[in-house]
């Protein structure tokens, strides 16, 4: 099979290599309507949101013209006018936006990057004007700031990129208005004494019935390159970046509490006093410097709960720590090769990244004063930890051979005594037209385990063959040992239709410890398309069919997973969106013989038949609804049987006046088999903000799990119900993403067998203080 879906990918490709005599190029659409020479003004003006200082009346004024979601470069409902200019060191832009009908404004008071379903105005910069990545700048009418970075390599956006600027906005009688400050030493750029061409786009989101995206240039859907479709502002001739430092002193206190209530309901104390520094440096205008010294990395706020019951894969959390945060799309490639939430409590940590010409870069390092990582298999995956002090480096290299193709190296390291993990691999991406992208990494790893770390992932002391798990056999190794991996893929998109073809394949010793990598031995090949209606005159504006094949097989060509998935999907008024899919897939269970990495002959296939659905509308500016169910055939993996399982997540959020808001989100997950519930389980997260203004915010979290069993079902010993409630009270204070103070309460409970009430576990208060020196 991956002989022939191999053969296969290389075929299209080499079809549309022949097919297309010119590749992908800036000169499309785009450029006929938006080549923006601004000025360069001098002086500095007041970021009121007023619009009365008089460089505006000399700036570079345009307006919005184009629908270019959910409809086709459509004529706007609404007039948005734009200023811009620069003064060699600063970019101002100002928004005028129109509207018919001021008291239907979305604006809320909300915490940075909190406002993206706002209404909002802003733009879009390519400094490097090559369509590889873009910094985006975006205001609500009451002045809040989002910040992003959207990577055309990975295809990807990611809003943990925070820069420090100015805004300002202001509800008036015929709408709102918007006044932008951007320092350009916040952007890496290339200095010079000549005129400065960047990609550029200016954007208003007016959220009503339809979401619209109002912009100064169209869009052309049949190409599937955002970037590349980008204009161009052209000056900056005199911009200069300067020194740009920044120095970050930190302090954190903090007092904890612990106790085990099933044997002592003594507290246990715990101090915590930190004095770390932070440092930012803009070495040059291309390249900068990030290091911190003494960090306290623990979260000041808790991660979105997650339920994990009959679930053989370790579960992803998001990274929120801003050190790791900055800059991060720079390690990006295919695979996940640097997660750093596996660097948990390190002493130091530094960072470089850049781009100089075609040449972009970055250098990762910190040690970590214990070393967690993922042990992959084909069939789940654990979180092992190495109780010694580890060194931690990454490096990221890639060199853009022109505006159509890029290659791209990564190394990582994570280094213990005795343990190391070495990981090396070669990437690259082609855009062969307009409408297609040929991507491709290969990866080698040399890994070495403690000799006896196998033994904590084994039932009883690996006695017997019964004892051990696949992460156990897969741990137990003797020697030092490598592994390799690659990921082909192949994407042709047009307005209507696309279809796509990925090669996915990880040899048993492939291991990625310092990203996240959940899978070894296991090789996977799927084939998929798509198909999509279009409407700009009825209750619905886009209609699409897609599905997908895939199969799963491991080393010795033994099936591991088939499945064929279908889902109609339709986009319509009050911003709704609604999905139906069938999914089909033959799976394999739990080993047999847990001693043995073989599936055939040591493994039940199982037969699973489900039906999904997904719904999501906003029906006013204070109302977001959504939720997720799905029904049907699901492997207890506790008991290696098949089961019926439902699974229900609905989620609402309510904004009460501009500044409170209340967000919950439930899973209920079920599973019954013999036609008897297993297990019920409840996630409830539950989260009350009230925003002061844009800069401070108090905040309260309660998460509360409730998982009940049915002993009389199961084949071994379990806990016929265990609950927990997790609480979380935290103020926060921001003058800019890098001087701020949080201050906050938490505590956990649990209640098991044992314990027939809710009993506190853990307590703690905290103090969290930065403050940054600019320079």
């Amino acid at each position: 099979m991956s002989r022939t879906f191999i053969c296969l990918l290389f075929f299209v490709v080499y079809t549309n290599l022949t097919y297309a005599k010119q590749a992908t190029s800036k000169a499309n659409i785009s450029n006929d309507f938006a080549k923006l020479d601004i000025p360069n003004i001098a002086g500095k003006i007041k970021i009121d949101g007023e619009l009365d200082d008089i460089q505006w009346q000399q700036a570079r004024q345009l307006e919005l013209k184009f629908v270019t979601r959910p409809f086709e470069n459509t004529r706007p409902p609404v007039t948005t006018n734009v200023k811009i200019f620069e003064n060699g060191d600063t970019l101002y832009v100002a928004f005028i936006a129109q509207d018919p009908k001021v008291e239907n404004i979305s604006a809320f008071y909300r915490d940075r990057d909190g406002i993206w379903s706002d209404d909002l105005v802003g733009i879009k910069l390519d400094t490097f004007n090559d369509s590889r990545l873009a910094h985006q700048f975006f205001v609500n009418p009451f002045g809040i700031q989002a910040d992003s970075i959207q990577n055309e390599m990975t295809g990807r956006e990611s809003d943990s990129w925070d820069g420090i600027w100015q805004s300002a906005g202001k509800i008036v009688a015929d709408g709102y208005q918007v006044e932008m400050a951007i320092p350009l030493r916040i952007l890496n750029f290339e200095e010079g004494s000549e005129t400065k061409n960047w990609g550029a786009e200016l954007v208003r989101y007016y959220p009503r019935a339809d979401r619209l995206r109002i912009s100064n240039m169209p869009l052309d859907r049949n190409n599937s390159c955002n970037l590349c479709q980008m204009g161009s502002i052209g000056g900056f001739k005199q911009a200069k970046q300067g020194k740009n430092l920044a120095l970050i002193p930190t302090l954190v206190l903090g007092k904890g509490q612990s106790r085990d209530p099933e044997e002592s309901l003594e507290w246990q104390d715990s101090n915590n006093t930190e004095v770390g520094l932070d440092l930012k440096w803009g070495v040059t205008p291309e390249v900068s410097l990030q290091a911190t010294f003494n960090p306290d990395f623990s979260q000041v706020e808790a991660d979105v709960a997650q339920l994990s019951i009959n679930d053989t894969f370790a579960l992803f959390f998001d990274e929120k720590r801003t050190f790791f945060l900055e800059n991060t799309d720079y390690f990006s490639s295919n695979y996940n090769l640097v997660y750093t939430r596996n660097v948990a409590a390190p002493d130091y940590g530094a960072k470089v990244t850049g781009r100089i010409e075609q040449h972009t870069f970055g250098f990762f390092v910190a040690n970590d004063e214990s070393t967690t990582f993922l042990v992959p298999g084909n069939l789940g995956s654990s979180i092992a930890n190495v109780e010694q002090e580890s060194l931690n480096l990454a490096l990221r290299y890639r060199y853009d051979l022109s505006e159509q193709l890029s290659v791209g190296w990564t190394s990582t390291l994570r280094d213990a005594e005795g343990y190391y993990n070495y990981v090396n691999a070669i990437d690259a991406k082609y855009q062969l037209t307009d409408n297609d992208t040929f991507r491709a990494q290969i990866l080698r790893s040399d890994t070495q385990y403690p000799l006896d770390l196998y033994k904590e992932f084994c039932d009883d002391n690996c006695e017997q063959d019964e004892d051990y798990s696949e992460t156990a056999i897969r741990l137990k190794k003797t020697e030092a040992f490598s592994g390799r991996a690659y990921r082909v893929s192949y994407d042709h998109e047009e307005r209507n239709w696309n279809v796509f073809l990925n090669r996915n394949s990880q040899g048993a010793g492939i291991r990625t410890d310092l990203g996240f990598g959940s899978l070894a031995d296991r090789h996977q090949s799927v084939v998929g398309a798509g198909y999509n209606w279009y409407s700009e005159n009825t209750w619905w504006n886009k209609i699409r069919l897609s599905g997908d094949w895939d199969i799963s097989h491991n080393d010795n060509n033994e099936l591991i997973e088939k499945e064929a998935e279908v889902y109609l999907s339709m986009n319509g008024q009050l911003q709704s969106y609604f999905k139906i899919g069938l999914q089909k897939r033959d799976k394999v269970g739990l080993r047999d013989d847990p001693s043995k990495l073989s599936i055939t002959n040591n493994s039940t296939l199982f037969t699973e038949q489900q039906g999904s659905v997904y719904f999501e509308m906003r029906p006013s500016s204070s109302w977001y609804i959504s939720a997720f169910a799905r029904y049907g055939d699901h492997i207890d993996y506790d008991n290696n049987r098949l089961g019926k399982q439902w699974f229900v997540r609905p989620t609402i959020n309510w904004s009460v006046g501009k500044s409170l808001q209340f967000k919950l989100r439930h899973t209920y997950q079920n599973l019954d088999v013999n036609s008897q519930l297993l297990f019920a389980a409840n996630l409830s997260d539950f989260r009350a903000t009230y925003q002061f203004n844009q800069r401070q915010f108090l905040r309260l979290i309660l998460v509360y799990s409730d998982i009940e069993r049915n002993q009389q079902n199961y084949t071994f010993d379990v806990d016929a119900s265990s609950k927990g409630l997790g609480t979380q009270l935290l103020y926060s204070y921001k003058l800019n993403p890098l001087t701020k103070f949080f201050v906050g309460y938490s505590d956990s409970a649990y209640q098991d067998d044992v314990l027939t009430s809710l009993t506190k576990n853990e307590r703690s208060v905290f103090m969290k203080f930065s403050y940054a020196w600019l320079n």
